[in-house]
């Protein structure tokens, strides 16, 4: 299980990199994203669920890493998400530029997440 969690815990950070770098793209270019933005973040946001589903089992399982681990991994990055969908609302215009920044910092939280899970492994 816990090579399940290490495969989906890069695959996190890599998705919402491409994420990031395809709204950096749309802002230089002053165009809205094509719809496979918006399902690169769906399918993004579902496999961030199931990291966070697959490190509750490896914790039931006896799994203690530091709680910096379960702050960077799965709080903040929800809390990002969220955030963003409620600002995208607010910034209708232009979503994909929060999205694009709420990527920027879940790409950048989830890799220290994977750092901490390291140490305490």
């Amino acid at each position: 299980m816990s090579s399940v969690h290490l495969v989906l815990g890069w695959s996190v950070p890599s998705g919402f990199g491409v994420l990031t770098l395809w709204s950096a793209y749309c802002l230089i270019r002053n165009r809205p994203p094509a719809r496979g933005y918006w399902s690169l973040l769906g399918v993004l946001q579902v496999v961030l669920g199931l990291q966070i589903v697959a490190g509750l089992i490896l914790f039931a399982l006896g799994g203690r890493p530091d709680w910096l681990h379960y702050a960077y991994g799965a709080f903040f990055p929800i809390a990002l998400l969220v955030a963003a969908h409620r600002l995208g609302t607010r910034f209708a215009d232009i979503p994909w530029v929060v999205f694009g920044i709420s990527s920027f910092l879940i790409c950048g939280l989830t890799i220290r997440a994977l750092l901490t899970g390291f140490e305490a492994a």
